[in-house]
């Protein structure tokens, strides 16, 4: 009996590892050096909107990852303080970006033994977005490459690359299941395109990533953490 799956694609940040908790960090030293330059009504919630919203605003240009978020600090900090902003601080957002892209890799618990037991049976391959020198700095401090047939590191995920990605490394996506803890990227567009999507929830979550779950849908799936992954896909195929 040919199986329901054949290829298993993971999300890397805040799915293998811990990413989102180093932006939150950064955001933070934000807030500080800025602090003496907004007006008094600068909250730092609304700061923090701010950023947000030159985040969006960017996308398009700058694409995901730390060089973006730190294009976006920069321009959030000349336009909340009407360009009176201090080089020096400029200067201290631009080592806190660089900063980022040195944080070592630690990985999520269970995710090697997820990733090492599905491979065992299934191809795996990595999809992930954000700056390709990072995302390969990241992959090989993990330890983990050597168990992924593929990787991918695509501007934006949509169910037309998810099609053309699992069409290339495996059956295509109605024999594909891409796991991620982010619902708008991970789970949507392959659920669109045909394949099954495997939500694995994080503490931390960017709030461009979030979305509301699709109950219903038969090719949906949510688990508690990566440790029930196997089992799961075992059931389904």
């Amino acid at each position: 009996m040919a199986r329901t799956l054949t290829t298993i694609g993971f999300d890397a940040d805040d799915t293998l590892w811990h990413n989102e908790r180093f932006f939150r960090i950064t955001q933070q030293r934000f807030a500080e050096l800025l602090e003496d330059h907004t007006p008094l009504d600068m909250d730092p919630e609304l700061l923090s909107e701010r950023l947000l919203a030159a985040e969006k605003r960017n996308l398009g240009r700058y694409g995901y990852g730390v060089k973006g978020f730190t294009l976006s600090m920069i321009e959030t900090a000349i336009e909340v303080t009407d360009a009176r902003v201090p080089a020096s601080v400029i200067h201290e957002l631009i080592e806190a970006g660089q900063m980022m892209l040195s944080f070592p890799i630690e990985l999520l618990p269970h995710a090697r033994d997820a990733v090492t037991a599905v491979a065992s049976s299934h191809r795996v391959i990595l999809v992930t977005k954000g700056d390709l020198l990072d995302q390969e700095r990241k992959l090989a401090q993990s330890g983990l490459g050597d168990l992924f047939s593929a990787v991918e590191i695509v501007s934006e995920k949509t169910p037309e690359a998810y099609n053309e990605i699992f069409q290339r490394h495996g059956d295509g996506a109605n024999r594909a299941m891409m796991v991620g803890n982010s619902m708008r990227s991970d789970v949507m567009p392959v659920l669109a395109a045909g394949g099954w999507g495997t939500y694995v929830p994080h503490g931390l979550t960017w709030e461009i990533e979030q979305a509301s779950a699709p109950e219903g849908d038969p090719r949906y799936r949510e688990i508690v953490d990566l440790s029930e992954l196997a089992n799961l896909v075992d059931q389904i195929g």
